[in-house]
């Protein structure tokens, strides 16, 4: 009989606990970070030389959401180009950075919080640090893992460096890709994996599905090669809406996808089962 009582309690236990991290990941107006890969110069000494274009329209996406809700002070970091050891482009072919520049024009975002790896690294990395390491219980970031895991290694070993550890208690992260947290471009890179030994489990994790369908171009943030289910974007009245919609058409392969954008999605509407109809409902008449 003690046996079953003590694995009842256990048992409402954990429930107590999952319940409790499912309460404090709601979002309430936070601080939120987030770093793209989607590099588009090339990398040679890798495996697969330019990075995944998708974040070439889904950081548009991303800030498109941030700013229909109003949310454009609460973007604390942006970094993007994250492969690191990867070569920097010029401006005028560097996809992100045209991306990147836009929403700050075009949706009155701070331009300071935006960086390119690629060229600002030291500065990238520090601006993430000081984000996370000033985190506590009333003030927490919220992380939005859109690109590989080594730029992210080597934020937390400055927090750590700084003493600001504890304050990664107050940090959640979100990802909905396998291929962000377990790919490597160098040997000697991290994975999220490796994020999560050096932090000792600290940074609290929710991983929501693919925000991938291929297959089902209506359903989710990928639909291929078919564009039709964006034509609201392409006819919309609304100049900065077209913007988007031919930044996501500069995909190196022709792919209609912004897939990471499904994590603001998620964390600012509520929904982890985005879908073309319903951005289209969420955007309106424009922003």
């Amino acid at each position: 009989m003690d046996i079953i009582k003590k694995v009842t309690v256990l048992i409402v236990c954990l429930f107590s606990v999952l319940e409790l991290f499912s309460q404090e990941l709601n979002y309430s107006n936070n601080r939120i970070a987030v770093s793209f890969d989607g590099n588009s110069a090339p990398d040679n000494e890798y495996k697969w030389p330019t990075g995944d274009p998708d974040d070439w329209g889904a950081l548009v996406a991303s800030c498109a959401i941030m700013a229909k809700l109003e949310l454009q002070d609460k973007l604390v970091h942006c970094s993007y180009n994250n492969f690191i050891d990867a070569p920097a482009g010029p401006d005028d072919e560097n996809q992100l950075k045209i991306s990147a520049d836009g929403c700050i024009t075009r949706w009155k975002f701070n331009k300071d919080v935006f960086f390119d790896v690629t060229t600002q690294l030291s500065k990238a990395r520090t601006s993430l640090a000081t984000e996370m390491g000033k985190s506590t219980a009333d003030d927490p970031l919220y992380f939005l893992h859109a690109g590989l895991s080594e730029f992210l290694y080597q934020v937390i070993e400055e927090v750590i460096a700084k003493g600001k550890i504890e304050a990664l208690n107050h940090v959640y992260l979100i990802s909905h890709s396998k291929f962000n947290e377990n790919e490597i471009r160098r040997d000697h890179h991290h994975t999220w994996e490796d994020v999560q030994k050096l932090c000792a489990n600290r940074i609290k994790y929710k991983k929501i599905k693919d925000q991938n369908d291929k297959h089902t171009p209506d359903n989710l943030w990928h639909s291929m090669d078919d564009f039709s289910v964006w034509y609201w974007m392409r006819d919309h009245k609304d100049k900065n809406i077209r913007w988007m919609y031919k930044r996501m058409q500069v995909h190196s392969v022709g792919h209609a996808d912004i897939s990471d954008c499904g994590l603001f999605y998620y964390l600012l509407v509520g929904d982890d089962n985005g879908s073309p109809q319903k951005f289209k409902s969420f955007i309106g008449k424009g922003i």
